[in-house]
Formats: C-alpha cells, sequence, structure tokens
C-alpha cells in the first residue's frame, strides 16, 4: 500500500516535515510494510518556506538582511530552487512575530522588508518569485514594499514622504520612474480577503497587529485614500479583489507595484510541488493541521488536500490538534479525528504535539486495519 501524508503546520507546536514524520511513525507501527511519501504542504503566507524545502532536493538556501516592519535590520531566510524560481516568505521580513508585543505600530510599520527580499532574488537571478503572504505586523498596503522597489510618495509641495501608513493623509501623488521591474511574481494567498470595508485589511486584521480601536477608522480611511491615489496614478482597481486585503494589504500592493498575480496559497504551492500527482498515484492520503473547523473550508491545506484526493477517488483522512463545526468536515473527508487523547491545557498539548500526533495516527491505522479484516 502506498500511503501519502500531507500535513500543514501545527502553528506553535510542529512543523509541517515533523507533523509528516509523526504521522508515518504512527502507521508504521500498524502498517510497517506500505510505502511511504512525505509531503509537507502549505496554503500560503508562513510554512511555505518549511514546505518546498523539505519537498524538493533542489532547493539553495539564501540569506538577506533586511528591514522588519519597524526598520530595524533582521535576517531573512529564503529559497533559490534549481528551476530559477525564488520562494520568498513575507513574514520572515514584515512578521508580527518579530516585533514584541509593546512594540507594535502599525501606522509607523512597513513592508519595504519585503521589497528587500524581492531585490535579493532577482538579483540573485531569480527568473520567477512565489511570495507566501500572511502573518504580518503591517497594514500598508504594500507602500514600503514600493518605496523599497524605487517609488517615491510626494506631498503636495512635491516632499518626499516616509513610507509608512501616518502619511497614507498627506500624500497627492507618486512618481514611479524609478519603479525596479521584476521577474513574474506568483503571490500563494490562504484568506479572500478585500483591501477594505468590513472584510477588509484594517477591520479584521488591525486589532491584533495593535491598532487602537480608536483609530480604526481614521486607519480605514487612510487606506482608502492611498488606494484611490495608487489607483489613478496606475490606471489600476484592485480594493475589491479576493487576496488584495492579505497581510496587511500586501496582497494589494504586489498587485498594484509588481503587476503579481494572486493564487489560492494551496493551489500555488501544491501544483508547484506535483500534488495532486502524488496523491492520484496513492492508495490512501492523510493529512493534518493544528484545527479544523469551518475555515478549514476556505482554502486551508487539509481541504486542498481532501479535494484533489475525492478528484482521483483516494480516500482521505484528517488529524487536527482541535476540531470544531465536524458535521461540516465530515462531506469533505472519510474519516477526522482529534489527536488529543485527554484533557489537558494548551501548553500540555503544544509540549506533547509530537508523540500526540503520532499515537492519534496509530489509532487511525488501527481503525482502518481493522475495518478491512
Amino acid at each position: 500500500m502506498h500511503i501519502l501524508i500531507a500535513p500543514d503546520k501545527f502553528k506553535g507546536s510542529l512543523t509541517g516535515r515533523v507533523a509528516a514524520q509523526a504521522i508515518r511513525d504512527g502507521f508504521a507501527k500498524v502498517f510497517p510494510d506500505a510505502a511511504y511519501i512525505l509531503l509537507p504542504l502549505a496554503d500560503g503566507g508562513e510554512g511555505i518556506l518549511d514546505a518546498f524545502r523539505d519537498a524538493s532536493d533542489d532547493v539553495k538556501p539564501a540569506g538577506t538582511t533586511v528591514s522588519d516592519a519597524l526598520g530595524r535590520d533582521v535576517e531573512a531566510s529564503w529559497l533559490l530552487m534549481a528551476d530559477g524560481t525564488a520562494i520568498i516568505e513575507s513574514s520572515q521580513a514584515n512578521g508580527l512575530w518579530r516585533i514584541a508585543e509593546n512594540e507594535r505600530d502599525v501606522q509607523r510599520s512597513s513592508t519595504f522588508g519585503v521589497g528587500q527580499l524581492l531585490l535579493a532574488a532577482a538579483s540573485a537571478g531569480a527568473s520567477r518569485i512565489i511570495v507566501g503572504i500572511g502573518g504580518s505586523a503591517t497594514n500598508d498596503a504594500g507602500i514600503g514594499l514600493a518605496s523599497a522597489l524605487g517609488c517615491r510618495f510626494l506631498d503636495e509641495s512635491g516632499n518626499n514622504l516616509d513610507a509608512i501608513p501616518l502619511n497614507f493623509p498627506r500624500i497627492t501623488s507618486i512618481d514611479s520612474s524609478g519603479l525596479r521591474k521584476l521577474p513574474p511574481i506568483r503571490v500563494a494567498c490562504d484568506v479572500s480577503n478585500p483591501l477594505l470595508g468590513p472584510r477588509g485589511a484594517t477591520r479584521v486584521y488591525g486589532s491584533q497587529k495593535g491598532l487602537p480601536p480608536e483609530a480604526m477608522e481614521s486607519a480605514e480611511a487612510g487606506l482608502s485614500r492611498f488606494a484611490e491615489i495608487c489607483g489613478a496614478h496606475f490606471g489600476t482597481r484592485f480594493q475589491e479583489t479576493p487576496g488584495a486585503g492579505a497581510a496587511g494589504g500586501l496582497g494589494y500592493g504586489l498587485m498594484t507595484f509588481c503587476s503579481a498575480s494572486l493564487e489560492s496559497g494551496f493551489d500555488c504551492i501544491a501544483g508547484a510541488l506535483g500534488a495532486e500527482k502524488l496523491i492520484a498515484l496513492a492508495g490512501l492520503v492523510i493529512t493534518a493541521e493544528g484545527s479544523l473547523d469551518s475555515q478549514t473550508l476556505e482554502g486551508k491545506t487539509p481541504h486542498g488536500v481532501s479535494k484533489l484526493a475525492r478528484k482521483h477517488g483516494v480516500p482521505v483522512y484528517a488529524l487536527a490538534g482541535r476540531l470544531a463545526d465536524e458535521e461540516l468536515l465530515h462531506g469533505h473527508f472519510d474519516g477526522i479525528a482529534s489527536i488529543m487523547n485527554s484533557p489537558m491545557t494548551l501548553e500540555q498539548a503544544i509540549e506533547s504535539a509530537p508523540q500526540l500526533l503520532e499515537l492519534a495516527a496509530t489509532r487511525l491505522a488501527h481503525t482502518l486495519r481493522n475495518s478491512k479484516s
């Protein structure tokens, strides 16, 4: 039997690779003679580097000194594939994980470092770029990225303004004559939020980045004004495009300043890694993620794996640390199960995640073997 194991990361506890190994080890206790293929995946944003690094030997790790969201120098990792594709994870530069909670200042935070990563990839000879966006500390619609690429943002007197959201109300024109041309860019995005409105970047994600409630409306107004100025200058209008609001409007910025294409993060990554072919050849598929709930059906890795498995008539099962909305999920998997086997705190669950996942995989394998006997 060929078993394909295609999990996403368990955020805060397991990388996709470690999760896949734990599932394999659990299954191997029951099916020691099965052939196992490990294919850690991601659905955009954080985790894309691990997915490509783990799935291919034709990878050259790279590192670049860039600015974090607050302008401090940090070392950011990225990858260069043998075929010339650069893999970039935007949160390596503007990630919320780099900013302490008491330091968060979204109106002064910038995606400048993401632009530096793109320039580094182009300078290294990349012929195309895949950018996973998500987990950002910014809400700047890509103005920082554009500044790094050579755009200037001017006030009514023609003076240069710092490329941060605080200056959105002062911008009256854009000088894009120095905007750097880049290789084709595909953006792997795991959300469908527009730039503006109740589901937009500011109102959905602003508070977790440190934006106080009383500043929400002014931040939204600034973002809207900036988008109007960009639209008038470039002749584009991406505010309503699904994914434009991802990563604090970085999706919008990449489309506007880099002519990037936004794609379902899972489809982009799974397609680049040949996931569908591997799933079609398998006799059984196991996927997993930290949480399985209604949001899983909005482009998350387990749902993407499920759709491909169902397309090719391959049984697919899912494991998760947390289960909710099970009635919605059951129609998409042949079985779902929690890895939790007793009450415990979140800290205990995170610490024991590899062992819990391995044990859950063994329980599932026993169930499958018994159902066939």
